[in-house]
């Protein structure tokens, strides 16, 4: 998670200094076994493919979750006013929506399942706005991956892979869920472990679990998970959780870390009155 504070930049730009996208490959499937040390072998592939392709280049020296503030702090921190909202191209992508797709306003998270950080904001804020602005239909919530494999090497990413396959049965939020009330579960587990558990999930969610460990051994959303980097790294993102409020027409102000409410309360209220 990055230090938490509203980001008070004027302008959100593609970095110059992120290399450019690679090429695609025309050979990335990782076919193997579904069940047993299969799923470790998948797993570890995964993770090798990934870092492979993917050109995201993080600084585990910036402000990610080890070096951020105590939860304390977090919660005492008096928010710093949020500059005007800044106009971004391409921050919608295909992506999974909460709520009214026609909603005025827009929060997009760029998240890691694996960020404890992350999960404090699934399990304590994000109810509340839910409750009081997705719900009732003024605010659409959109969830967008940013594992950083280089702080969680061994379930971020093949988390992020596995929430796309369960997207596909359309179950995406029930094991975004999952994931997030679980963490200090898997988390602990060893690589060549993780995969049969994120199985089991699907099982337990009860998706199509062929359909689910045919895509999680294949590897096919790679592109879908690093595009998610890309972008989030061309607008500024450099931990989890950070977010964009706003909309194509006024805008959107970026949050940094997993504020309180009331942060996004504040916002919210008065991009919905003006």
């Amino acid at each position: 998670m990055e230090e938490s504070t509203v980001d008070n930049t004027n302008e959100v730009s593609p970095s110059t200094s992120q290399p450019t996208p690679p090429t695609p490959k025309t050979s990335r499937g990782l076919h193997g076994p579904s069940l047993g040390i299969g799923a470790g072998i998948a797993i570890v592939s995964i993770i090798s493919a990934f870092l492979a392709v993917s050109v995201i280049d993080i600084n585990p020296e910036l402000q990610f979750e080890e070096n951020s503030p105590t939860p304390t702090s977090i919660l005492t921190q008096q928010p710093t006013q949020p500059p005007g909202p800044q106009l971004i191209q391409g921050l919608l992508d295909d992506d999974p929506v909460k709520g009214n797709p026609d909603a005025i306003i827009t929060i997009v998270e760029f998240s890691d399942y694996q960020c404890p950080f992350c999960q404090r904001f699934h399990q304590t804020t994000l109810p509340l706005i839910l409750e009081n602005y997705v719900d009732t239909g003024k605010v659409k919530f959109v969830y967008r991956d940013y594992p950083i494999q280089s702080l969680h090497p061994n379930g971020a990413f093949p988390a992020a892979v596995a929430s796309e396959c369960a997207d596909e049965q359309g179950m995406f939020w029930q094991y975004h869920d999952k994931l997030f009330q679980t963490q200090k579960k898997w988390e602990r587990l060893a690589t060549e472990d993780i995969g049969n558990e994120f199985k089991t999930f699907a099982v337990e969610l009860g998706l199509d679990a062929n359909q689910f460990n045919d895509c999680f051994n294949s590897g096919k959303y790679l592109d879908e998970i690093n595009n998610d980097l890309q972008d989030g790294a061309s607008y500024g993102i450099t931990g989890t959780p950070g977010f964009f409020i706003g909309n194509d027409e006024i805008g959107y102000i970026k949050v940094s870390g997993a504020q309180p409410y009331s942060v996004f309360q504040n916002i919210l209220n008065q991009m919905l009155a003006s």
